[in-house]
C-alpha cells in the first residue's frame, strides 16, 4: 500500500484543538493579570523536574562558597565586552545612553525560588525593583514571614529597592533568586509547601499549552508543487550520407 508523504505529514502536524480547555486556560491569564497587574507565567526548572514532590519541597539552598566569584569567572566576564573604549564628550556619551534606553521597552525578571519553580513577570525598565517586591508579596503563600532577593555569582543580597531595572542592569532580562530570611534553626517552616499561592501555581504551562492549541497558518512546505520535468528537444537523427568510393580502391 502506498502512502502518499504530504497526507502523512498532513496527518502528523494536525492536533485536535479543544475549544473550552482553550477558553479556560485564555481566562486563567487574564484574570490573573487583572489580578496582579502584569502578565506572569510559572514553570518549573528541569532539576525539578526529576526530583519527586516529596523531595523537592525539602531543597535546601547552595553553600555560600558556591556563589564565590572565581577568576574564571572574571575572565569569562571581561571577554564579553565587546565595545571599544573611546574618549567621547559627556554629551555624546548620554545621547548613545538615551538611545539605548529607548530602544528597551520591558524587563523580563525571574525569579527563582529553593523548590526550583520560577515566577517570570515583565516590567518597564523604569520601573523600580519594588514593584518586584510588591508583586512578591501579592504571590507568595507566606507573605508574613521575611523574605530577600539575591544575584549571583557572586551571592549578592539586593537591598536598593529604588533602582530602576535599568540601572541595576536587568536588562533585557534578569535571575533572581528568593529566599526566606530566618534563623537556621527556623528555616524548616518555611520549607514545608511551595513558596507561591496555589492560584499561581495553577498556571503553569499554561501559556505554552495555548501556543501549541491555537491553530496556526498551514506550513508553505505542507503541499508541495509538483513541477514537470523539463521538456527536452527532441534530436532528429542525423541524414544518411551518400556513401563515397575512394579513389584509390580497386576492386
Amino acid at each position: 500500500m502506498i502512502v502518499d508523504s504530504a497526507s502523512a505529514i498532513k496527518r502528523q502536524r494536525f492536533t485536535v484543538v479543544d475549544p473550552m480547555e482553550l477558553e479556560s486556560a485564555k481566562a486563567k491569564l487574564a484574570a490573573a493579570k487583572e489580578k496582579f497587574g502584569r502578565e506572569i507565567r510559572v514553570f518549573e526548572t528541569a532539576t525539578a523536574s526529576s526530583v519527586p514532590p516529596d523531595v523537592s519541597s525539602n531543597v535546601s539552598e547552595e553553600p555560600e562558597d558556591f556563589y564565590e566569584f572565581t577568576p574564571e569567572d572574571y575572565y569569562r566576564l571581561l571577554g564579553t565586552k565587546k565595545e571599544a573604549k573611546h574618549l567621547k564628550t559627556k554629551k555624546i556619551r548620554e545621547a548613545e545612553e538615551a538611545a539605548r534606553r529607548a530602544r528597551i521597552t520591558k524587563a523580563v525578571i525571574r525569579v527563582r525560588f529553593p523548590d526550583n519553580y520560577i515566577l517570570e513577570a515583565t516590567f518597564h525598565p523604569s520601573e523600580t525593583i519594588k514593584s518586584l517586591l510588591d508583586l512578591l508579596v501579592k504571590v507568595i503563600a507566606r507573605p508574613e514571614l521575611p523574605f530577600y532577593i539575591y544575584t549571583t555569582p557572586p551571592k549578592k543580597q539586593i537591598k536598593d529597592f529604588s533602582q530602576d531595572f535599568y540601572s541595576a542592569g536587568f536588562i533585557p532580562g534578569a535571575v533572581v533568586y528568593f529566599s526566606n530570611d530566618l534563623p537556621k534553626g527556623d528555616d524548616g517552616a518555611a520549607a514545608s509547601g511551595s513558596y507561591l499561592q496555589e492560584e499561581v501555581m495553577s498556571l503553569q504551562g499554561l501559556d505554552s499549552m495555548i501556543e501549541k492549541m491555537e491553530p496556526g497558518e498551514p506550513s508553505r512546505d505542507e503541499s508541495p508543487t509538483t513541477k514537470p520535468p523539463p521538456s527536452v528537444p527532441d534530436q532528429k537523427p542525423a541524414a544518411d550520407k551518400k556513401k563515397i568510393k575512394p579513389k584509390w580502391l580497386k576492386l
